[in-house]
């Protein structure tokens, strides 16, 4: 039988993962267990979430055999509101930290988008607690909970320091928010710490519109070959084999998709306010299939180059280990255990952040995350839309209009051949122009059908990849809001804080003005290819007509 719960006070679900209760409401428990103040279970709408144990009270076995025809257990006198036993709860209570939340030392959370197949024999680590969220089960925290504050550029080489804890700011209710899995509380309130070596130092710079983050001075770019169907176990076994040649090594490297996966999940983890591009989504059949691995290859050519183009994550040793690591087994195992076990991760991030001397100001840094906010929704609503219409127009020239075009072109081939009954020598020469201009509109329907590859789809591809980052700036922009409003609370200005909040809005800022940049190269270089080719397209069209049209003239 279900364990059941009557609620005694009502509750308003404000975050993910929560439910809302009315009083006299009856629950159903998943467990009686509680975590961290909270139960988990299913209110009257069927709703499942966790709720305050502390608003509930169970109903035992023995109050169950009493309970009315409404399931409710017989009526207790309420006392006073300000009887301990009924009185709401001053706060609620701090929930447990599930799988893939932080600690208290500052770690991150783990997304990862799987594997469309098994991971090979020289992937596989068979050390303990590889893969193990820091400072969750049995192993201890990886770092110590003390904060040690990045210098500022032109310091002094950085040592490990310690700065005093926030102790007069309050947690997050929320334990499952993405400030504060991210770490960007941890890090807020002065409970991360790691030593940060001067290679892992990532440098905020003032530029003309506001911070931005320090250019490569080492920039490159990766090219990625068609792949390769490779098969082990005896031909059991297939999978795609991609070629990667970074123009810095001129080494080419090769790389399968779940390779690409793994690398994902590691840069999720280690930026918290960065947003990494989005891979190419997976498909559980056919991916074998040529339009497949030929749409794959793209996404993945796009989501190199917005990676190689980034100045942080370009010159990210995980990111550097997966470009240059060849077939060394010992060495790649190694590069991947060491990412696995990097301590620079999630809320640790921030330490590695070097920001310009002056401070933001917090109202004009509030303001400007506001307007990004509105910036990205109005982008994503019409990329939707544009998106749709192109895709719409696409399976037109592809279907509708191919058919058209041949439609007229056999009606113009069914004339020439009508005209050729009445024998006459000279209608010879009109008659194959004729049926020459039928060919010619039978062709042209060919080209419409083949055009939307070359100038519709990189338009798609595009705001697919986009799509990616857009879905991405909520939680960043969630772990920034969530400092603000930290710094907004704390009883009295501290300094430390401020500073390590400035930090955050340093690194938002700068990857929002990224995003930008980025966005305004993308979008001016894809328009241009897109004229172009429309451009050639019609003048294509042009040149087969006015071929047409100089049949006529030679009959004459």
């Amino acid at each position: 039988m279900a364990l059941k719960a009557r609620v005694l006070y009502d509750f308003s679900s404000e975050n993910p993962g929560e439910i809302s209760i009315t009083e006299n409401e009856l629950v159903t428990l998943f467990s009686e267990e509680e975590l961290e103040g909270w139960l988990e279970g299913e209110n009257s709408k069927g709703e499942a979430g966790l709720f305050p144990a502390s608003y509930v009270e169970i109903i035992k076995d023995q109050i169950t055999s009493n309970t009315n025809n409404n399931g409710f257990s017989s009526p207790k006198t309420k006392m006073s509101p300000t009887h301990t036993s009924y009185a709401p709860p001053e706060s609620q209570p701090q929930r447990g930290l599930g799988a893939g939340s932080v600690g208290s030392g500052g770690g991150s959370f783990h997304t990862s988008q799987g594997s469309d197949d098994d991971w090979d024999d020289d992937w596989d680590d068979s050390s303990p607690a590889t893969n193990a969220p820091p400072g969750l089960g049995t192993t201890p925290p990886l770092y110590p909970v003390t904060t040690s504050l990045p210098g500022r550029r032109g310091s002094a080489p950085p040592h490990q320091q310690q700065a005093k804890s926030s102790a007069t700011v309050g947690r997050n209710l929320n334990r499952f928010s993405t400030f504060v899995k991210s770490g960007g509380e941890a890090f807020l309130l002065g409970e991360a710490s790691a030593f940060v070596k001067d290679g892992d130092r990532i440098c905020v710079v003032m530029g003309k519109h506001g911070p931005e983050w320090q250019e490569d001075p080492y920039p490159f770019t990766c090219t990625i070959d068609d792949p390769t169907k490779q098969t082990k176990f005896k031909g059991m076994k297939s999978y795609m084999s991609y070629g990667l040649t970074p123009t810095h090594t001129n080494v080419q490297v090769n790389r399968r998709y779940k390779h690409f996966d793994w690398l994902y999940a590691r840069l999720v983890e280690r930026f918290p306010v960065i947003s990494v591009p989005h891979l190419p989504e997976k498909q559980a059949t056919g991916r074998f299939e040529e339009d497949f691995i030929s749409k794959r290859r793209k996404g993945l050519i796009w989501w190199m180059n917005h990676m190689t183009s980034h100045p942080v994550l370009a010159r990210c040793d995980v990111f550097q280990h997966f470009l240059t690591c060849g077939a060394d087994e010992k060495a790649w195992k190694q590069g991947k255990r060491k990412a696995e076990r990097d301590e620079l991760v999630g809320g640790n991030f921030f330490l590695t952040i070097s920001t310009p001397d002056v401070p933001l100001d917090l109202q004009e840094v509030e303001s400007k995350i506001e307007g990004f906010k509105s910036f990205t929704k109005r982008m994503d609503e019409n990329s939707v839309v544009v998106n749709a219409t192109i895709n719409e127009f696409a399976r037109k020239q592809i279907t509708g209009f191919k058919k058209e075009y041949q439609k007229v072109g056999q009606s113009f081939k069914l004339l020439a051949q009508a005209f050729e009954l009445d024998q006459q020598a000279y209608s010879a020469g009109l008659n194959k122009a004729i049926a020459y201009t039928g060919e010619a509109y039978e062709v042209i329907g060919d080209y419409f059908a083949e055009q939307p590859r070359q100038d519709l789809d990189p338009i798609s591809d595009l705001l697919d990849l986009y799509r990616g980052h857009l879905a991405n700036f909520p939680d960043i922009i969630h772990v920034q809001k969530g400092a603000l409003t930290k710094v907004k609370d704390c009883p009295k200005q501290e300094g430390g804080l401020h500073d390590r909040c400035n930090i955050i809005s340093c690194a938002t800022l700068a990857e929002i003005q990224h995003f930008h940049r980025t966005r305004v190269r993308d979008f001016r270089s894809q328009m241009q290819h897109h004229l172009r080719q429309q451009i050639g397209f019609f003048q294509k069209i042009t040149s087969k007509l006015e071929d047409a049209l100089q049949r006529y003239d030679d009959d004459q």
